[in-house]
């Protein structure tokens, strides 16, 4: 099923290679500088399809997950959604993850290569009380994500409209084109638009659909130089075991009054005492220069570059700089070239 749908992305120019985790994707259909501007005057087709999709059902999920997690599930209502963080013990992070709840479950999309990760960590902590019950569901459907300023006008044109002007993560099981896809406000950046899940045998199909009526398809290249130019950090990059989300700036993800979870103390501690030592930001650069490499200010260290992209308008990266040294607008050096800290979209949300 998979592979009529990439059968059909090679037809149109696909590329594909292999991601760390072992999973296939389109990296790029020949077309980077018109996917760029889909993105910012009409509509991008990205295939997510190689992100997770962990199932969570039976009477305590809810619950279940408000305990793992950083935000409040016990508020959620069918139809609705958000981001959250799964971090360990000490709250260094995980994964960061969308959820949708629907009458009966839960469905996470979590990133790529933390899927397996994720259903071992939640598993653990299933007790023979609890009535949760998890089912990965990543080989049996897809993710598209539908990006830039046109996505609702492209929905309408397949009749959909129900979810205008809706919160982030709010979806609906919608009838595109005699497909049952649910839907959801917010295409996984900062950009505009919204994620599409279907079953893998509906995936060609509707992939098809969406190209006719005007999506441009976009490869992982793109997305990558996007999530880097807008901030949203990526596991291992920036979202790793010496990290924490107040440091990643995942702001949105936390709720604090919520009560335990796993992880809560330590992110209460450091709300609390204003004890976040550095933060995540992003970096206009000079020149190329390998993620990884030290940030300085004079001989002083003040932070670490995790990911880079070439851009439009040059070389952009992030890195984590510490609190004290300052955020945007500061100037640094990044081993041989020069930076200046900025603000990026996906972490003012």
């Amino acid at each position: 099923m998979i592979q009529e749908l990439h059968d059909i992305q090679a037809s149109a120019g696909a590329i594909f290679a292999d991601l760390t985790g072992g999973e296939t994707v389109p990296v790029s259909f020949g077309n980077d500088a018109a996917a760029i501007v889909a993105t910012k005057q009409g509509v991008a087709l990205y295939d997510r399809t190689h992100w997770g999709r962990i199932q969570i059902s039976d009477s305590d999920r809810l619950r279940f997950l408000h305990n793992q997690t950083t935000n409040n599930f016990n508020i959620l209502k069918p139809g609705q959604g958000c981001d959250t963080i799964f971090v360990t013990s000490t709250a260094r992070t995980i994964d960061l993850a969308t959820a949708y709840a629907t009458e009966d479950t839960v469905l996470l999309l979590v990133s790529p290569s933390r899927r397996r990760q994720l259903i071992e960590l939640l598993d653990r902590y299933i007790f023979p009380m609890d009535r949760v019950e998890l089912t990965d569901l990543t080989d049996t459907t897809v993710t598209f994500s539908l990006l830039g300023p046109e996505s609702t006008k492209l929905l309408e044109k397949m009749g959909v409209s129900e979810l205008e002007n809706q919160p982030y993560a709010s979806h609906q099981l919608i009838d595109l084109a005699g497909i049952e896809v649910r839907v959801a406000v917010g295409s996984g950046l900062a950009t505009p638009g919204y994620t599409l899940i279907v079953s893998a045998s509906d995936a060609a199909n509707l992939w098809q659909e969406l190209v006719k009526i005007g999506a441009v398809p976009m490869g992982d290249r793109i997305w990558e130089q996007l999530r880097i130019e807008q901030g949203r950090p990526a596991v291992d990059f920036e979202l790793t075991d010496d990290y924490n989300p107040l440091e990643a700036r995942l702001l949105h993800t936390i709720t604090y009054d919520k009560g335990c979870y796993i992880g809560q103390e330590t992110i209460a501690r450091l709300n609390t005492y204003k004890g976040v030592k550095q933060q995540l930001w992003g970096v206009q650069l000079s020149g190329y220069v390998a993620p990884g490499t030290v940030v300085t200010i004079g001989e002083e260290k003040v932070g670490k570059l995790t990911s880079l992209t070439e851009t439009e308008s040059g070389f952009f990266g992030l890195a984590y700089i510490r609190t004290k040294a300052g955020g945007e607008g500061l100037k640094v050096q990044v081993g041989e070239v020069t930076g200046e800290v900025v603000n990026v979209p996906f972490l003012s949300l």
